[in-house]
């Protein structure tokens, strides 16, 4: 059984008024052993697309490899744009030494709630993936669900957008559960039929040009 445990601490400041939510990086970022095009960083996966996403909507020309060039052109963008990140899981426990979210087992939880009150000015939580069994929205409601509380429906379609108060009711907090940036969600990019409408206007449109097309509103 192999532990795969959280390799980075939650990226958080003050100023953070939006934060991303995903699971686990895969295991190679645990074990330190990175492939040399990997950022050694939140989302650094040289198979993740978020920064490719965020790269093509903001023009960002990051270099993808392992060096502290590249994390700092990350960690700089997150600073200006007030986006902080913090993934939900803290540990799983695997079978098979893959990224599979549905491999992890034993799940710990971070406690979310906790760094929301820490840094009053996150009013947005932005999830890389939906409520499918073990994404961060399933995981996300299991952690709230303790604390007597739970997700009100602001719009069914997709992207889907909730809302919540916070436990301490002095604020609401929005959450977006955006397609999630890995290459094994594409097949679900591609049986939306929104994307199905478009590839059909359009042959050369994709799923990453879907991605970038939602992400752009919300980032």
């Amino acid at each position: 059984m192999f532990l795969h445990t959280h390799p980075y601490k939650p990226f958080l400041f003050p100023e953070a008024t939006k934060l991303i939510v995903g699971t686990l990086p895969p295991p190679r970022f645990t074990t330190g052993d990175l492939k040399p095009d990997d950022v050694d960083f939140c989302y650094g996966s040289r198979n993740g697309l978020l920064w490719p996403i965020l790269d093509r909507i903001f023009n960002l020309d990051l270099k993808y490899e392992t060096t502290e060039y590249a994390v700092t052109q990350r960690r700089n963008f997150l600073l200006e744009r007030k986006i902080g990140v913090c993934d939900i899981v803290a540990s799983a426990e695997r079978d098979k030494i893959d990224a599979s979210d549905l491999g992890m087992q034993h799940v710990k939880l971070r406690n979310l709630l906790h760094h929301l009150s820490r840094y009053p000015s996150i009013k947005t939580l932005l999830f890389m993936g939906g409520n499918s069994k073990n994404g961060p929205e399933y995981f996300f409601r299991r952690h709230i669900r303790e604390y007597g509380i739970s997700l009100e429906v602001i719009s069914s379609e997709i992207p889907r957008i909730h809302e919540f108060v916070h436990p301490t009711g002095k604020k609401k907090i929005s959450t977006v559960s955006l397609i999630a940036p890995s290459g094994a969600a594409n097949r679900a990019v591609g049986s939306l039929m929104a994307y199905k409408k478009m590839k059909l206007e359009n042959p050369t449109f994709n799923t990453l040009d879907y991605r970038v097309m939602q992400y752009r509103e919300f980032f």
